[in-house]
């Protein structure tokens, strides 16, 4: 038997039975499902760095959703600050890097 002891997306386990296979399961409680969803968070971020696939990059997303919810902030009110962030500040797609700023 291969021991995990990690967060898995909700639906893993039916995955498992489905495959013949049998888990072990148990239910985190609120704080330390915050501390895995963080620990979940830098996983995913490494196979997206890895991979760079679209596939890695939405397991990213569901994370930051994961760690949202926990946070008690919806997927909406998620999208809506970074809607807002990005009217008042811009986002990321031109590439501007600030080298020095001189008084």
């Amino acid at each position: 038997m291969k021991i995990y002891n990690k967060l898995v997306r909700d639906k893993i386990p039916q995955v498992i039975k489905a495959s013949g296979k049998k888990c072990e399961i148990r239910i985190a409680d609120k704080e330390e499902h915050y501390k895995l969803l963080e620990a979940k968070l830098q996983e995913e971020v490494g196979e997206f760095l890895k991979d760079k696939n679209l596939e890695e990059l939405a397991d990213v997303m569901e994370v930051l959703f994961g760690l949202a919810e926990s946070l008690g902030y919806s997927e909406e009110e998620l999208m809506k600050k970074r809607e807002e962030k990005r009217e008042e500040r811009g986002g990321f797609k031109d590439g501007v890097v600030l080298e020095r700023v001189c008084d």
